[in-house]
C-alpha cells in the first residue's frame, strides 16, 4: 500500500501589494499522520521552511475563510475555487501566498483515495502515536 501523496506547486509569495514572486512549495500527506499536511517551502536564499496543519483545514479553506491563529486560508476572488490565499502567522511575522485551486483540490482528492476523509482513525494507534511524539517533544524541550 503507498504510504504518501506528494505534489509540488508553485505558489505567489506575496511580499507586498506591489511585489510579489513564484516558490516552489511541496505538498506531502503521509498515512502516519493521516490528520495533517505539510507544506514545504523553498524561498530563494533561504533554508526550507515546513508548515504542518490540518487536512480539513486545507480542504475548509479552498471553499471559505477558514483557521485561526498561525494558519488561515481563504479561497480569493470572485469565482469562488479560482484562487487560495494562505496566511502563515509566527509572533509578529506573517507570510502570505497565493495558489490556484485547482493544484490544492487534485492532491487532497490524492489524500482522499488514500485515506478517506473520517477514516483516519483506522490507520491504527494513532493516539498512542501522537502521545509518545508529544511525550519526546516535551522531554526534548524539558533538556533544551
Amino acid at each position: 500500500m503507498r504510504e504518501s501523496v506528494r505534489a509540488e506547486v508553485l505558489m505567489s509569495f506575496l511580499v507586498s501589494e506591489e511585489l510579489s514572486f513564484k516558490i516552489p512549495v511541496e505538498l506531502r500527506y503521509e498515512t502516519g499522520d493521516p490528520y495533517a499536511v505539510r507544506m514545504t517551502f523553498h524561498l530563494p536564499g533561504d533554508a526550507p521552511v515546513t508548515w504542518a496543519f490540518g487536512r480539513e483545514l486545507l480542504l475548509d479553506g479552498i471553499n471559505w475563510p477558514s483557521g485561526e491563529g498561525d494558519v488561515r486560508i481563504a479561497p480569493t476572488g470572485p469565482e469562488g475555487l479560482s484562487g487560495v490565499a494562505i496566511r502563515l502567522q509566527v509572533g509578529a511575522d506573517r507570510a502570505l501566498f497565493g495558489v490556484g485551486a485547482a493544484p490544492l483540490i487534485a492532491f487532497l482528492d490524492r489524500t482522499d483515495r488514500l485515506v478517506p476523509l473520517g477514516q483516519e482513525r483506522t490507520l491504527g494507534d494513532f493516539e498512542g502515536s501522537l502521545e509518545e511524539a508529544l511525550g519526546r517533544i516535551l522531554a526534548e524541550e524539558n533538556a533544551g
